[in-house]
């Protein structure tokens, strides 16, 4: 299963919510605003490090680079557009919007 997150975690409880009904073994990926939560100090970086050791979690690089996001939360895999397809065509998509 394939998590989409695309809402800034500052704004939106939809990544908190992701990581609490995610099973082990699912993919999560952070994209457009959801990018943030993947960025390194933040209020959830204590939740989003132990979900790297359930979930492969990505952020997508456009969006990274977009929003100036250079240091990223230890475990988070940054991927681009190609990567994004691959892994939407590897799992059923589940969107948190």
């Amino acid at each position: 299963m394939l998590h989409t997150v695309n809402k800034s975690p500052f704004s939106s409880s939809s990544l908190e919510n992701c990581l609490e009904l995610a099973k082990s073994g699912d993919a999560i990926l952070l994209y457009e605003d959801g990018v943030l939560g993947a960025q390194a100090g933040n209020k959830s970086e204590t939740l989003i490090q132990s979900a790297t050791s359930k979930f492969s979690v990505y952020a997508l690089e456009e969006d990274l680079s977009a929003r100036g996001i250079q240091n990223l939360i230890s475990g988070i895999k940054t991927i681009s557009y190609d990567g994004f397809v691959d892994l939407v065509a590897e799992h059923k998509v589940v969107p948190w919007l």
